[in-house]
């Protein structure tokens, strides 16, 4: 995995435009409407560019000299008639504002992807918030209202078309933290069982024992669960409890499947005996608990209580991959590092462009571009363009640590304390 980077804001100088030379990375100080370019910033790459940037009548332009080179024309033809010259460049000036205006027209149903997917999540967090309420009273409908959720997640990750694994961008209250877990743990936990090639019923029945897995916390006391600091021997005994409490749970009825019991059972569980509550053994683990096991331990280590000790997906995967050999599976963690990408979303990353970014989206048939919102101070954020980097020939150089960033750009790009994740098929 690539290294950190501190990203620093580079100062410009102003300089005259009549000044600019090609391989000179500039800024224009106008609005992003007001130039057929796709960013307010450029490198000037050709002769036709430099005199669009004239044609704009500017007083000046930002001029960026660490991000500079100065490239020789050796295509120019300076004798060239200047009335086929500046048709050539109105074609181009209308090409590029062609352009623009598809970008533009492309992020808005990005937008719009976007925010059907949030809706449809916002949906199945109801969901699992009711559900959550019934299961100790009403044991049997909880089960019946999680199968269908599942079933209908399922349905979409066992789908044949390529998925899109979305971030979502809304920030849970702290008490729904478990239904933000769940539902992350879910849906995560039933994609790294679809790419390890096991069956439908496999899929469904990792999905519904993730769903519970953390069932039996409800009989934890809630100073126990809430507590940042180290717990003492007597709560860290009772806080190993709820594997069994959640089975206690779950067998007031005889709905819910005996596959999907072993998970909540030994979801705690490590190949090396360490784990609990039985401290069994790599053959002696079911397969399904095996799963969520990598995936519980990747969401609780980007949501622990202490929220300073959070680490970004990038991170956490990197660490388990680096001090959880021989506890967790390897293939298990080993698919799940390739299903998430390389840049999962919620990464801050450094693009090649050297413009700052936050993924958004991973594309299942193509991982290693995925789709990044860009910081712009000159674009407001709700309008912040999301590229995807293949199509614009972009890709990741370095991935950055949030605390890296300056406060303009962290404010910007909101990395999120919750980071939830949502499904949908690729149009």
């Amino acid at each position: 995995m690539n290294s950190t980077a501190e990203v620093t804001t580079p100062v410009p100088v102003k300089i005259a435009p009549k000044d600019i030379k090609l391989g000179y990375a500039i800024k224009l100080p106008v609005g992003w409407m007001k130039h057929p370019f796709l960013t307010n910033k450029l490198v000037v790459e050709s002769a036709q560019q430099l005199r669009i940037i004239l044609s704009l009548e500017l007083d000046y332009v930002y001029f960026y000299p660490e991000r500079s080179s100065v490239v020789v024309d050796s295509t120019a033809d300076h004798n060239e008639a200047s009335v086929s010259r500046d048709i050539e460049d109105l074609q181009l000036r209308t090409q590029m504002q062609l352009e623009k205006e598809q970008r533009i027209e492309q992020a808005k149903a990005h937008r719009r992807e976007l925010q059907k997917t949030e809706k449809a999540f916002a949906q199945s967090m109801a969901q699992v918030r009711n559900l959550m309420t019934k299961v100790q009273g009403r044991p049997l409908n909880a089960i019946e209202d999680a199968s269908q959720l599942i079933s209908n997640l399922a349905d979409t990750i066992l789908s044949e078309d390529a998925l899109v694994l979305h971030l979502i961008s809304q920030a849970g209250k702290e008490q729904e933290s478990m239904y933000f877990h769940v539902l992350n743990v879910s849906i995560l936990a039933m994609m790294l069982a679809k790419n390890l090639n096991y069956s439908a019923d496999e899929v469904k029945w990792t999905g519904l024992g993730a769903m519970f897995h953390d069932i039996g916390k409800l009989k934890i006391p809630s100073q126990i669960l809430r507590k940042t600091s180290a717990l003492t021997t007597p709560e860290l005994n009772f806080l190993k409890l709820h594997p069994k409490l959640g089975l206690e749970l779950l067998g007031l009825t005889q709905q819910f499947p005996a596959e999907a019991k072993a998970i909540v059972e030994q979801h705690h569980e490590y190949l090396d005996g360490s784990g609990y509550p039985a401290a069994l053994k790599a053959g002696q683990i079911n397969k399904l608990a095996r799963i969520v096991a990598v995936v519980n331990e990747f969401d609780n280590l980007c949501h622990p209580l202490d929220m300073s000790q959070a680490r970004s997906p990038h991170h956490a995967l990197s660490l388990m991959y680096k001090t959880m050999k021989g506890k967790l599976g390897d293939l298990e963690m080993r698919v799940m590092i390739k299903m998430m990408g390389i840049y999962p979303p919620g990464t801050v990353v450094l693009l090649s462009d050297k413009r700052v970014g936050i993924v958004m989206a991973v594309n299942s048939d193509s991982m290693l571009y995925p789709d990044v919102l860009i910081y712009d101070a000159d674009v407001p954020r709700l309008e912040a363009a999301i590229v995807t980097l293949e199509a614009n020939k972009l890709s990741v150089e370095k991935v950055v640590k949030p605390k890296a960033l300056p406060p303009e750009v962290f404010a910007y790009l909101n990395p999120r304390a919750q980071i939830s994740y949502f499904v949908q098929q690729k149009n």
